[in-house]
């Protein structure tokens, strides 16, 4: 009888510990929050937010002056009944995290642009807030007809260097991506300036 409540004991203690992991898991689980596309100026610009948790083995690898690269992938259709889906936009945009040891100043930024920020919570925030994306022109999408869309933001450890890039298949820590946000949205006629 006593094994038994041994074995029972072990269980609970096990069961617990696998709930309190679950639990934490899915407080830290990266997803994208919400995705907006808008037109301005001709062109069609997508606005999202972002929920990703970076552990602290990378922020001192960034601190130690290696850039972190975030990728945003997104994908735009249109649907066909009669063909396969129509590929309407099919973009990346990569943002570069980095420090700079002697000035001890965070930069933040994606393409040729780059932005000072005062520090690692700051900089992040450029990447888990995508403003102003432009992504296609709009005249590509008809007025009123809805289009489907998908957009995920993951660590780009393809850029890492060579020796990152085998840690990083070793270890959970380089493995940020969110799973793929589905999204709907349809264009609607411009109405003409007052003015």
């Amino acid at each position: 009888m006593t094994f038994f409540r041994r074995l029972f004991s072990v269980w609970c203690v096990v069961g617990l510990f696998v709930v309190i992991q679950t639990g934490w898991s899915l407080a830290h689980a990266d997803q994208i929050v919400s995705v907006e596309p808008v037109v301005r100026n001709g062109q069609l610009y997508i606005d999202a937010d972002v929920d990703i948790y970076v552990d602290p083995e990378l922020r001192q690898a960034a601190e130690k002056g290696m850039p972190l690269y975030f990728t945003a992938d997104l994908e735009i259709v249109a649907d066909r009944w009669w063909w396969f889906d129509k590929v309407l936009a099919n973009e990346q945009q990569t943002f570069r995290l980095s420090y700079n040891v002697l000035t001890r100043q965070w930069r933040v930024g994606a393409g040729d642009l780059t932005l000072p920020e005062a520090t690692f919570e700051d900089a992040l925030a450029y990447v888990k807030h995508i403003r102003g994306w432009a992504v296609a022109p709009a005249d590509a999408f008809e007025t009123g007809k809805e289009y489907s869309g998908r957009l995920r933001l993951r660590l780009d450890t393809s850029r890492l260097p060579r020796p990152f890039r085998i840690d990083s298949f070793n270890s959970s820590v380089w493995s940020i991506v969110t799973p793929w946000k589905d999204f709907l949205f349809s264009i609607s006629p411009q109405t003409p300036d007052p003015s």
